[in-house]
């Protein structure tokens, strides 16, 4: 499979900082910096602020494609920059979407808005924590495979966030994201306590 958009544009990025002194840590530490700005913009609550809170976070996801391209080209991966980049993104997606239910407390979502968003992000760092003990215990291809078309993932979903809030469509996203997560969540749980039993009844 080739590369997803998002990981082209990534790479074309930091292309030109392969000889430079930055490192791929570097890359990732702004994500979160221009992730958690953005979420900070979403819990304004106002149109104008939400709508740069969905450029900045746009902008954070493909940093966040763009810290890995770079360490794959200039061989510095590590474990600790694995971890560090997923805890970062995990940092910006919880921040989100509980900076969107914040956001909108004072709209239609009334009080179940800073619910729905707390509900998708943990949601979200549940999913993650499934699927890296999946990944463990059956491969990361098992674990982490995502149907693709066209170079793209499912997860490139999300990417709609800055679309849909720019149409002022932001409420239904959340109430969305706030019921789907946690089913999806719920799924990926299912899936790992099969496969511990699996691994139980193996004595493994």
């Amino acid at each position: 499979m080739g590369k997803t958009w998002d990981s082209r544009i990534a790479n074309s990025l930091v292309s030109p900082l392969r000889d430079t002194a930055v490192h791929p840590n570097h890359v990732t530490t702004l994500g979160l910096l221009v992730g958690l700005a953005g979420a900070a913009c979403f819990a304004r609550g106002d149109r104008a602020s939400a709508d740069l809170g969905a450029l900045l976070y746009v902008a954070s996801q493909v940093v966040d494609h763009a810290d890995g391209e770079l360490a794959r080209m200039t061989g510095k991966t590590s474990e600790f920059g694995h971890a560090y980049d997923r805890a970062c993104d995990l940092a910006v997606k919880l921040s989100t979407f509980v900076g969107m239910g914040l956001g909108l407390r004072h709209g239609p979502l009334g009080r179940a808005a800073p619910l729905l968003g707390l509900a998708a992000g943990a949601a979200l760092v549940a999913i993650f924590r499934s699927r890296s003990e999946l990944a463990r215990r059956r491969g990361r291809e098992v674990a982490f495979r995502q149907p693709t078309a066209g170079g793209f993932e499912i997860e490139d979903v999300l990417y709609l966030v800055a679309p849909i809030t720019w149409a002022g469509a932001l409420p239904h996203f959340l109430v969305a994201a706030g019921l789907g997560a946690p089913l999806f969540a719920a799924f990926t749980v299912a899936q790992l306590l099969r496969a511990r039993r699996e691994d139980a009844g193996r004595g493994a």
